[in-house]
C-alpha cells in the first residue's frame, strides 16, 4: 500500500467512528494518523515495521496500526466498523456535501441503506423533512447523485491505462508475442474511459480466453464474448473490458479500426475520387492488409495522424493539405510551474521540490503555494510571502543556474478580485489565479468572475479554469469563449492542469485557444515530487487539441521564461493606494 492508500483507509475509519457516534477524541486521533501519513515526503511501506514510530512521527499505538494496514491490508477498528455498517452506507460516504453525521441521520431515521434508497427518497422529498437537511440539501444531494451515477463504470485515464497495458502485458507472455496493442479510448488518450480495449494477434484465442477468465480483477461476461472476443468488466470499477483477438496478418488494421472515434474512421476523403472506391479510411482499412498505420494513411493520401488526434474533429482535412504541426513532446518541457511546498499544502518543502526538478535535468520551477484566503491549505500570509521569498533568494543562489520563480496561486475571490493587495501581489515573478470557493456558480456569474480576475494586470495565468474534479465533481459552467477571448486580449496564460482529476483547461478547447494566439503552460499542481510525472498527462491532453512547443509556454529555457516574466511585470502600472509596501 502507498502513502495515499494509507491516508485513505484511516480518513474511512474516522468517517465511520463519526458514522457510529463514537469517542470523539479517538476520532481525531485517528483523523491526526490520517493527516501525519499524508504529510509524509517517503514511502511508509519501505519503513522497517519496529522503526515506523521513529521514522514517521506516530505513537507506537497509531504506528502498529499502520504496520497491521501494511501487512494485512486492514487494522481492528477500521475491520470492525465495516462489518457493522452496510456496504451501501459505506459507499455513501462518498457522496460530496453530505458527511457522516447526515448519512447517519438517513440511515437510521429513514433506514436508507443505499445510494438507490437514497436516490428514491430524496426525488420523493423525505430527505428535506429530516432535521438538518431541507429542500437545498435535498437538491445537492440529487446533483452528486446523479453526478455519481454519470461516473459509474468510468476509470481516469491513468487507472485505465494501467489495467489496459496490465492486461497487454499478460496477453503477450501468454500468447508468446508482441502483436498485442492497446486500443480504443486508451489509445486516443481520452481523460476518463468508459471501455479498457486491446487487440491481439494469435491462433490460440483459446489460451487467451484461459488466461482472462482467471486474471485477477477481470469477470467474464460469457454472453457478450465470442471465439475471438472476450468481454467482461474490472472490479471494482465497472469498467468494461474487450480483448478483441485476431489474425496476426489482419492485426495493424484491427489495431487501427479499433483506435479511432467513428467521426475519424468515415469522414470522407478529400479528393475521395482519386483514390478509387474508397472515401473513407474504414473503407481504406478494410481494402487491403497494412503492415504498418502509417502506410495506411500514405495510400489515403494524408499525413499521419497520432492515435490522440483521431477523434473526427478537423484532423483529416489538415493530414490532407499537410499542415498537421509536430506536437509538444515531454521532453519539450524545461520547467515546471504551479507547484505547491510544505509553505502551504504540499508534502516536501522548497528545497526538495527545487532539487528534484533540478536532478532531473529541468532549469526551474515555478513555486505557487496557496494564498491567505485558502485557510484550508494553510494559505501564506503577507508575512509568509517575505519568509518564502527570503527563503527562495538564498536557495537560487545555492542552486543557480537553476531557479525557483516566486509564484503565488492567488485565490480569485468571490467578486473575482484576487487575494492580497496589489503591493504583496507585485512582490511575485508571477501569479497563477484560480478559484477554490463558492464553487456553485451560473454560467454568468463564474464568466464574469474569471473575466474580472483575467483583467486583472496582475494575473499571469489562468488556474484550472473551471475547477472540475473528474469523476467527482462537475466543473463550474463557464463560456468559454469569452474567457479564452479575454486571456488572449490581456495576454493572460492558461494551464492545463495535468493533475489526472482535473486536466484542465479541457483538451476540446485546446485549439481555440490556440486559434487566438494563447499560450498554454502545462502545470502539474505538484504537492509532492511524484506529483511532477503528472505533467505527462497534462502533455497528451495538449496533443489532442494540437498543441505544439512554441504554444507551451514552460517549454521556455530559465533566461526566456524570466524575461517573460520581467517584461510583463514592467508593464503594471499599481493603484496610488497599493504603492507602500507592507514589507517595509
Amino acid at each position: 500500500m502507498d502513502n495515499r492508500a494509507l491516508t485513505r483507509a484511516f480518513k474511512l475509519a474516522a468517517q465511520l467512528m463519526e458514522l457510529h457516534d463514537e469517542n470523539p477524541f479517538k476520532i481525531r486521533a485517528i483523523e491526526g494518523t490520517a493527516s501525519a501519513l499524508e504529510a509524509l515526503s517517503f514511502p511508509v511501506a519501505e519503513v522497517e515495521r519496529s522503526g515506523l514510530p521513529d521514522r514517521t512521527g506516530l505513537s507506537k499505538t497509531a504506528a502498529a496500526k499502520v504496520a497491521e494496514l501494511l501487512d494485512t491490508g486492514t487494522f481492528p477498528e477500521l475491520q470492525r466498523l465495516l462489518e457493522a455498517t452496510p456496504p451501501g452506507v459505506v459507499e455513501m460516504l462518498s457522496i460530496k456535501g453530505i458527511g457522516p453525521k447526515k448519512i447517519r441521520s438517513l440511515w437510521r431515521e429513514l433506514g436508507i441503506e443505499s445510494t438507490e434508497q437514497l436516490r428514491e427518497a430524496a426525488e420523493t422529498d423525505q430527505v428535506s423533512k429530516l432535521k438538518g437537511f431541507g429542500k437545498k440539501t435535498q437538491e445537492s444531494i440529487l446533483e452528486a447523485l446523479e453526478f455519481a451515477g454519470q461516473s459509474k463504470g468510468k476509470l481516469l485515464y491513468p487507472q485505465a491505462e494501467s489495467l489496459a497495458e496490465d492486461i497487454a502485458q499478460h496477453l503477450r507472455r501468454a500468447l508468446k508475442t508482441e502483436q498485442v496493442g492497446v486500443a480504443g479510448e486508451v489509445r486516443r488518450r481520452l481523460e476518463t474511459v468508459e471501455m479498457v480495449r486491446v487487440v491481439a494477434a494469435t491462433d490460440q484465442p483459446e489460451t487467451a480466453h484461459k488466461l482472462l477468465n482467471t486474471m485477477g480483477g477481470l469477470t467474464a461476461d460469457p454472453r457478450r464474448s465470442g471465439p475471438f472476443a472476450w468481454r467482461g468488466t474490472a472490479t471494482p470499477s465497472g469498467v468494461q473490458v474487450e480483448v478483441l483477438l485476431t489474425s496476426v496478418e489482419d492485426f495493424v488494421t484491427e489495431l487501427f479500426l479499433n483506435s479511432a472515434a467513428e467521426a475519424h474512421l468515415t469522414e470522407s476523403l478529400p479528393g475521395a475520387d482519386s483514390h478509387g472506391p474508397a472515401t473513407s479510411l474504414r473503407q481504406w482499412a478494410r481494402r487491403e492488409k497494412f503492415q504498418q498505420e502509417e502506410v495506411l494513411y500514405e495510400r489515403a493520401g494524408l499525413q499521419f495522424i497520432v492515435p490522440e488526434l483521431r477523434e473526427g474533429l478537423g484532423e483529416i482535412a489538415l493530414a490532407a493539405e499537410k499542415k498537421l504541426p509536430r506536437l509538444l513532446e515531454n521532453g519539450d518541457l524545461r520547467g515546471a510551474l504551479h507547484n505547491h511546498s510544505t509553505y502551504s499544502d504540499g508534502n516536501h518543502s522548497l528545497r526538495e521540490m527545487a532539487t528534484w526538478l533540478r536532478d532531473h535535468q529541468y532549469e526551474y520551477l515555478g513555486i505557487c503555494d496557496h494564498s491567505q484566503a485558502a485557510h484550508y491549505a494553510n494559505g501564506l500570509s503577507a508575512e509568509r510571502v517575505r519568509q518564502q521569498h527570503q527563503e527562495i533568494d538564498l536557495l537560487n543562489a545555492e542552486l543557480a543556474p537553476f531557479r525557483i520563480f516566486k509564484g503565488i496561486e492567488s485565490d480569485i475571490l468571490s467578486d473575482g478580485s484576487l487575494d492580497y493587495p496589489s503591493d504583496v501581489l507585485a512582490s511575485f515573478d508571477f501569479i497563477v489565479a484560480s478559484v477554490h470557493s463558492n464553487l456553485k456558480m451560473e454560467e454568468r456569474k463564474a464568466t464574469d468572475r474569471l473575466l474580472r480576475a483575467i483583467e486583472n494586470p496582475y494575473c499571469t495565468m489562468l488556474g484550472h479554469p473551471t475547477g472540475r474534479l473528474l469523476l467527482r465533481r462537475q466543473g463550474y459552467p463557464i463560456d468559454y469563449k469569452a474567457v479564452i477571448d479575454a486571456c488572449a486580449k490581456n495576454q493572460v496564460i492558461i494551464e492545463i492542469n495535468a493533475n489526472p482529476w482535473r486536466l484542465d483547461l479541457d483538451w476540446r478547447w485546446v485549439r481555440y485557444a490556440l486559434d487566438q494566439g494563447v499560450l498554454l503552460s502545462i502545470n502539474p499542481d505538484a504537492h509532492h515530487t511524484d506529483g511532477y510525472a503528472d505533467m505527462r498527462y497534462g502533455v497528451l491532453m495538449g496533443r489532442k487539441g494540437l498543441l505544439t512547443k512554441e504554444m507551451t509556454f514552460n517549454t521556455k529555457s530559465v533566461e526566456e521564461a524570466a524575461a517573460y516574466f520581467e517584461k510583463r511585470k514592467a508593464g503594471i502600472t499599481p493603484p496610488l493606494e497599493y504603492k507602500k509596501s507592507l514589507f517595509e
